[in-house]
Formats: structure tokens, sequence, C-alpha cells
């Protein structure tokens, strides 16, 4: 098994620079929002091991808002994110990436500050932010393994016999000489079912290794957060009670902006960017909140869920500016609407244990109550702070993940010496 891997690079925009850099990423796309596979500044496509990236400005439209919980509005710079999501190690994608395409990321990097002609790949790598929650929907299922079994489905499709099954005896058959159809195309070249790799050890130990020392951490701290808990719980009513509520209706002209980038596709994409509540109880919070969030994602949500949302291909949280703002970043199956409405039917309490910790977020009770179960409120905060993505890439555009499941079940099917009656008819239905 090949597990997936994310890199974060951030870096600060020039003063006046961009704009300059908004109609170079423009260059890059061969329709709004999304990129040319083959363009010439960084060819997504010919990275084997990429699944999704982007390229976006961090423009926070929303900066002001902290001024309605008595602070200064923070002269911050525009930022520019370059983010992947890929096969391997991260680092190992990324020198692939200024290996072969140092010369467009040099004309991109340009306009960020520090740069000044330095070399690709160290640069990115000093700027490459920890994520401090990432999600992949499927570990171990690589780019490779989706392409060669979306190929093979292909085949079979155009291959297999559409009359109706009429016995068990019937779908054995049928069967038969398709496993014997696939042998004569993989022996001509013309389909590859690629074995998976070992998985690396050093993956193993680093996963045994943060539940650990998360576990660890967390029966030390048990005791001292049951005697907390009462004035934890206290000021949390307090601040819930206060905290200002900033849910307007989104603009029309931004709100234009983003639909025009979006539904270009079976999935989409979606960026949003905002500030953490002023104050250390809520940093802690937020904090210790997504250290629960990768725990889970690593060691729990690893095959096709996150909670029960089941569109989600892959997502990340990531602090900026010492933890006074996150980004967060996921690639999504179906339309904005569904998505958000998935969210709030099935995982309400999840967006509020996180996201209420964000100024303005609709009012929560307890944490977890009230807040994203309030439709239209939560549905105009996320749409005000959702910033449109300038360049974005998906390996394997067409296919969702329900296709990728289906492609896989096709595969364990085909691969299987024996199969009952059952099966064999079962497994013909996927075709």
């Amino acid at each position: 098994m090949t597990p997936q891997s994310q890199f974060t690079v951030i870096a600060a925009v020039r003063a006046g620079r961009a704009h300059a850099l908004r109609g170079l990423l423009e260059s890059m796309t061969s329709q709004p929002g999304t990129a040319d596979p083959h363009n010439r500044l960084v060819p997504f496509g010919d990275f084997a091991q990429l699944h999704f990236a982007r390229l976006v400005l961090l423009d926070d439209p929303t900066l002001g808002d902290i001024e309605a919980c008595g602070r200064p509005r923070p002269q911050l710079p525009v930022y520019l994110a370059f983010l992947g999501d890929c096969d391997g190690p991260a680092r190992d994608c990324l020198a692939d990436i200024a290996r072969r395409a140092a010369a467009g990321l040099s004309a991109i990097f340009e306009h960020c500050e520090g740069f000044g002609g330095a070399a690709v790949l160290p640069w990115m790598i000093a700027h490459d932010l920890p994520v401090a929650a990432g999600y992949v929907n499927w570990v171990g299922r690589t780019v490779l393994q989706i392409r060669e079994e979306h190929a093979l489905q292909q085949a079979l499709v155009a291959r297999v016999d559409r009359a109706p099954v009429t016995s068990g005896m019937d779908a054995q058959g049928r069967r038969r000489d398709l496993i014997a159809f696939v042998r004569v195309e993989q022996a001509a070249g013309r389909l590859t079912l690629t074995a998976p790799t070992p998985t690396p050890v050093s993956w193993w130990l680093a996963r045994i290794a943060n539940a650990a020392l998360v576990m660890a951490l967390g029966l030390v701290a048990l005791p001292f957060l049951i005697v907390l808990s009462p004035f934890l719980i206290l000021r949390l009513r307090q601040l819930e009670r206060t905290d200002p509520e900033i849910c307007p209706t989104p603009d029309p002209a931004a709100l234009l902006e983003l639909q025009l980038i979006e539904d270009l596709d079976v999935s989409n994409q979606y960026t949003a960017f905002g500030s953490v509540k002023p104050g250390g109880f809520r940093r802690w919070l937020l904090t210790l909140v997504l250290v629960a969030i990768q725990f889970t994602c690593r060691n729990v949500f690893t095959h096709g869920y996150l909670a029960r949302v089941q569109t989600i291909h892959f997502a990340r949280w990531v602090f900026l500016d010492g933890k006074t703002r996150v980004l967060f970043t996921s690639n999504y199956d179906g339309g904005h609407q569904a998505y958000m409405d998935d969210f709030i039917n099935k995982v309400a309490w999840g967006l509020n244990l996180v996201f209420s910790n964000g100024i303005g977020w609709p009012r929560t009770d307890w944490l977890i109550t009230r807040g994203a179960r309030r439709e239209m409120p939560f549905k105009y905060y996320q749409r005000r702070h959702q910033l449109p993505t300038q360049v974005w890439y998906k390996a394997y555009p067409g296919l969702t993940l329900i296709n990728m499941t289906r492609n896989a079940r096709i595969r364990a099917g085909l691969e299987r010496t024996r199969v009952s009656d059952r099966a064999a008819a079962a497994w013909l239905e996927l075709l």
C-alpha cells in the first residue's frame, strides 16, 4: 500500500503584485478555475502521483470582522497557497514538481516575498506549513490504481453481454469469458493492473507512534480536564452568549465568482479562510479539536467515510499567522448545495465543534448544538468565507468516489479464483 500525503506551500504575495499574479494563474486554466493539465507553467498531468492540486490567493474579505470582538483590524498580507494531495511522501512529490517545472514555479513564486530567484525546492520546503488535520478518503488508493481500474471497467463494460443472466452457470460462464478477455488484453499491453506496493515500515511506525503519543497525552490530561471541566464549561457558555454572530447575505458579485468555477466536473473544490475568535480559550480549544480530528482521520476514517460523509476525496485544516487564522480546503463530489446539506444533515455537531471557534459563526449552545443546524446563517457564513480557487487540478476528471469504489470491486471480483453463483451474478451487475 502506498499511503497518501499533503503539501501546503504558503507565502506572502509582494505588495502590489496580486493582480499580476492572478493574471498569470489564469493563464494556467482551460476553463474558469480549472487547470489545463498540460499548461506551460506547471503541467500537473505529468506528475503521476498527484491526485489534486490547487493554487489559490488567500485574500481574506472577512479580516475586519475581528473589530466586532473589540480588536483592531490586523495588517496581514495576501498569501499564495500551493496545495497538493499525492501518493507517497509529499517531499518526494515536491521534488519531482520542482525538478520538472522549475521555470514555471519560479515565474509564479517571484511574485512572493523572499523568493528573489531562490532555488525552487528548498524555498517550497521552507514554506511548507504543517497540516493541523488532514483527511484522505481511502488511504492507499493511488492515482495509478484509480486510472487502471477505470480502464478495466471501461473495457469490461464494452465487452459484457447485455442479455439477462439466466442461471448461476450462465453467470459463471460469462465471468470466465471476461477473465479470459482481460488476460488477452493484458498480454497485448492494452490493460494493466499493477500490484500494490508494500506499505513502508516507516509509515506504520509513524502511525503507531502518533496514536500512542496522542492517547498517552490524553490520559495524562484527563484528570486535569475532569477537575477543570466546570470552569471550562462556564467559560464556554459565557463566550457563546457574547461572541458576535456575523452571517450577512453573501455579496452577489462574490457569490457569482464562486459559482462560475463550480460544477464543471462531477467533483468540486472548496477553499475557506477566516480568523479564530480572539483569546487563548478558543485557540487552545480549536487546537485540541484538530488534534482529535487528525487522530481519527489517521486511525479511524481511512476507508471511505469522514464520520457519515462519503463525498470528500481529501480535506485539510492549516493554521496561519500564529494560529490566529485557519485555512480549510476540500475536494468533494457533487454540487455545493448538496455538499453543505450533507454536513448539516449528518455532522452539524462536527462542524460546530471546529468552526464555531471562528469569528462570526452562527451562535452555538454547548459547543455542538444549534450553529450549523441554523441552515441559512450557516450557508451565508460559509459562502462569505469561501475564496475562489484560481487553479484547481484533478487527476481523474469524470470519476466520483462511488465510481472508484465500484471499479475497485470489479477488479477484486475479477481477481478472485472462485466465487459463488450469486457472487458471479452480482459482479456482472457492476458492469
